[in-house]
């Protein structure tokens, strides 16, 4: 009755880690970004994201507002606060404008940005990056 699926198949059921959620190319969008999964912005975004996932930003894509994740690859604009709790990969056509915050930066010949960037130990003793502080301070989590 039912057919059994080969070890190569692929499951319908998919993790967090493997849901991505996208904004294509030729949408604009604004407003607030909360997700558990993964972001791709192809499109035009005007907001703030804040995911614990990967964001990736296509070539012709953008951002404007300020962006928090777990991981990010640009190649596309982003006007906005950048807090990445591990690796940010610039690609050689990424334009940032504004403030970096980062465990680890990649950058290619070619990619630019615009702002203030910390990395590497200080910033990993902060367990919260205020993307939305005017100042870029960066501010430690309070607990109860």
């Amino acid at each position: 009755m039912f057919k059994k699926q080969s070890p190569m198949a692929r499951s319908i059921e998919n993790t967090p880690d493997q849901t991505i959620n996208r904004i294509v190319e030729g949408t604009h969008l604004e407003g607030n970004i909360r997700s558990e999964s993964s972001i791709r912005i192809d499109g035009t975004f005007t907001g703030d994201i804040h995911t614990k996932g990967r964001v990736v930003v296509g070539p012709n894509g953008k951002i404007e507002g300020n962006v928090h994740c777990q991981h990010s690859d640009v190649e596309g604009l982003i006007k906005g606060k950048l807090a990445v709790q591990e690796l940010l990969t610039l690609k050689s056509t990424a334009r940032i404008e504004g403030d970096i915050f980062t465990d680890k930066l990649s950058i290619e010949p070619g990619a630019y940005f615009t702002g203030t960037c910390s990395m590497g130990a200080k910033v990993k003793e902060f367990k919260k990056v205020d993307v939305t502080s005017r100042k870029g301070e960066l501010l430690e989590e309070q607990t109860a």
